[in-house]
């Protein structure tokens, strides 16, 4: 138990910054004199940080525990929020992007297969609930700040603060850090060591998809309502929050519904009211927007934790920990890509194309996810949804 309020904890930690850039851009990048495709430079290399800390995150997990690696990790991202509230140029956030990507993505690549083998698909969506919690947060933070008659600038200190707190109660709890018991042997008898390339071509091509409707949506749906729909740039943190406590809310009750629903079921739920709000944001004036942020939130809840908790059941537990890392580098690269790709839309043919770019995107999540359910089948851990 201590251990799960431990990566919940941590899992707030790396939700906390996700949405604030997108939701103060709008008077962010005027105040420094900045472009708006600025914003999408700036997630790039938060991402290529994140990707690049995937890469190394096996061996330092190995070498200093999980718990370690997730305490220095948020410290380094309470570093880089502070940074970002003193920056007052292109190249001081771009530097303070490495560092916040480093932390993020060592932080969700040390958790996530540690949770998928030893804990049921509940914890795993309740785990990415606490991601969405921290999310939503971030701009609820920023709007209270500003509401106070703080700056912006103050906003990212804020955080910083908060994010340094959670690294003092983590540090206080490591010395209780007990690791749970391994998956039966029973369970691994009939692990398979041989990934089935296709399988794995098509659980990447979803991951990478959904990454990229995420990323685009958290990123750039307050600048589409601001620029298309006539939503004032002070209320930009209010609607930001809206699609990640979307998110929060659908993972919560994931995590109930993994009880008697698959991870399968939940993902095709997911897809199904994700598609539902993105016609929503395309049709409805900016009243329907609240309730189109809110839907594709909802939508995009079950469907990054139920394929994490899902990959050691398709493929070998021996192999879920390379998998996994593999899955979460391809999101990375689909966030870091949504940014600029969304970015160049805004400077070229406008942000009113943005919901055209995202359905394509939307029918190439299907299609893989359709495939991958079709060759895929059940090959090691027992079901436990």
């Amino acid at each position: 138990m201590v251990l799960l309020v431990v990566i919940y904890f941590a899992f707030i930690s790396l939700g906390l910054p996700d949405a604030v850039l997108g939701s103060i851009w709008p008077m962010m990048y005027q105040d420094l004199g900045l472009r708006l495709g600025d914003a999408g430079i700036i997630s790039a290399v938060t991402s290529l940080g994140t990707v690049a800390s995937i890469l190394i995150s096996y061996r330092l997990v190995a070498r200093f525990s999980t718990g370690k690696v997730t305490a220095f990790s948020m410290l380094m991202t309470a570093i880089s929020l502070w940074g970002f509230g003193t920056a007052n140029s292109l190249a001081a956030l771009l530097f303070w992007a490495i560092p916040l990507g480093v932390g993020a993505g060592l932080i969700d690549a040390s958790l996530n297969n540690y949770v998928a083998l030893h804990y049921e698909a509940r914890h795993m969506n309740w785990l990415h609930s606490f991601w969405g919690l921290g999310a939503s947060s971030g701009p609820a933070l920023i709007a209270l700040t500003l509401a106070a008659g703080f700056t912006y600038q103050g906003g990212w200190k804020l955080l910083s603060i908060l994010q340094l707190l959670l690294v003092v109660a983590l540090f206080a709890v490591l010395p209780r850090y007990k690791v749970p018991p391994k998956t039966s042997q029973k369970k691994q008898q009939g692990a398979k060591t041989q990934v089935a390339s296709t399988s794995l071509f098509l659980i990447l091509s979803a991951f990478f998809t959904y990454c990229v409707l995420e990323g685009s949506t958290g990123l750039w749906a307050v600048s589409y309502l601001v620029s298309v729909k006539g939503l004032l740039p002070a209320e930009g943190p209010l609607y930001g929050s809206l699609f990640f406590i979307g998110i929060t809310a659908g993972r919560i009750l994931s995590g109930f519904l993994s009880f008697r629903f698959s991870n399968k079921q939940l993902i095709w739920v997911g897809i199904g009211v994700l598609g539902l709000g993105l016609v929503v944001l395309l049709g409805l004036p900016l009243s329907g927007s609240i309730v189109a942020l809110f839907l594709i939130g909802l939508g995009c809840a079950p469907i990054f934790p139920s394929f994490i908790h899902e990959t050691p059941r398709r493929f070998s537990i021996a192999e879920s920990q390379r998998i996994i890392g593999l899955e979460m580098a391809t999101a990375y690269v689909g966030s870091t890509l949504s940014g600029p790709l969304f970015g160049l839309v805004a400077q070229t043919i406008g942000l009113r194309w943005m919901v055209g770019v995202q359905g394509i995107f939307f029918l190439l999540l299907v299609i893989s996810t359709f495939l991958f359910f079709r060759i895929s089948v059940v090959q090691s851990l027992a079901d436990e949804n």
